[in-house]
């Protein structure tokens, strides 16, 4: 389980430091390309680990699967991570790392239409409790200096989409495995984000040279390093122990913001991230619970 514990710690740090390195990149870059950037150099760092893992498993792709594929990157990264980095442009990281962190409780709505997982009590208490320290984060009746109505309504598409993007995953992970499934939404997703920015005339190799250090903390440390933590937690324990990277985000990610780019934290931010923690640490135990009564009843069963 050290292992396990040490996956993720090293995905949450490493989560953690994404915002403030997106804005401090994103002010010498065009978004669009940053997304396109990390994801697809993300998704060719995980390609190796992809293979052996379908390799292992037999798994054979046919068009089908990467039409499916194709609709999951498309809600990854044109969607959801290209409403992240602009949103992150427009508001402070702390606000922006906490937003994006309420993804899974957007993860469980989606599941309650489009899967058998129905929202119980326990649930809609969780999701009560999160909207609560979304309020305290965005404080709207005083927005804090740096955020603004645009990127809130953004980051809260980005954590929308990135819950569309979970559910969509989990209907089709179990044939083709996480690495592979992860790794090949990357690699098209990106692409169709790329065949956008060519219309619109935007940059896609202008400007790395002059921030090539923080392209490649971004890309290979945060988005690839930082999933293939993420995976390997999963891996050797489960679903839910891997998502503990993303309650202690929120935690991490401010700090950082106070130390690179100087930001005040207020009483409000303490609050919502408070408020939010205590969402997320239900979700992770009630996940928990469902896991270790679903193991008792196969147990007796077989």
């Amino acid at each position: 389980m050290k292992k396990v514990y040490l996956c993720v710690v090293l995905t949450a740090f490493l989560f953690g430091t994404m915002e403030v390195a997106l804005k401090l990149a994103g002010s010498g870059m065009d978004s669009f390309q940053l997304t396109f950037l990390r994801f697809m150099i993300g998704g060719l760092l995980l390609l190796p680990f992809a293979a052996a893992e379908m390799k292992k498993n037999q798994v054979r792709l046919v068009l089908k699967d990467f039409l499916y594929l194709l609709y999951v990157g498309i809600l990854g990264i044109p969607l959801s991570m290209l409403f992240f980095q602009l949103g992150v442009m427009n508001s402070n990281a702390a606000t922006a790392s906490v937003l994006i962190s309420i993804n899974p409780l957007f993860t469980m709505i989606f599941a309650h239409f489009m899967t058998e997982e129905k929202l119980k009590k326990s649930n809609v208490i969780v999701l009560l409790i999160g909207l609560l320290g979304i309020i305290f984060m965005i404080k709207p009746w005083q927005l804090q200096e740096g955020n603004t109505v645009l990127g809130v309504i953004l980051m809260l598409l980005a954590a929308l989409f990135f819950g569309l993007y979970t559910v969509a995953g989990k209907i089709s992970v179990k044939k083709m495995g996480i690495m592979a499934q992860t790794s090949i939404s990357f690699i098209l997703g990106s692409l169709v984000l790329l065949v956008i920015m060519l219309i619109m005339g935007r940059p896609v190799v202008q400007g790395i040279a002059d921030n090539w250090l923080l392209v490649a903390y971004i890309s290979i440390f945060v988005t690839g390093l930082g999933y293939f933590f993420y995976f390997t937690a999963i891996k050797y324990s489960d679903a839910t122990t891997g998502s503990i990277a993303f309650f202690l985000k929120p935690a991490i990610a401010p700090v950082m913001a106070v130390i690179f780019l100087g930001e005040s934290i207020l009483w409000n931010t303490y609050i919502g991230i408070g408020l939010i923690l205590v969402a997320s640490w239900m979700n992770i135990r009630g996940k928990r619970k469902e896991v270790q009564l679903h193991d008792s009843q196969n147990h007796h069963t077989g």
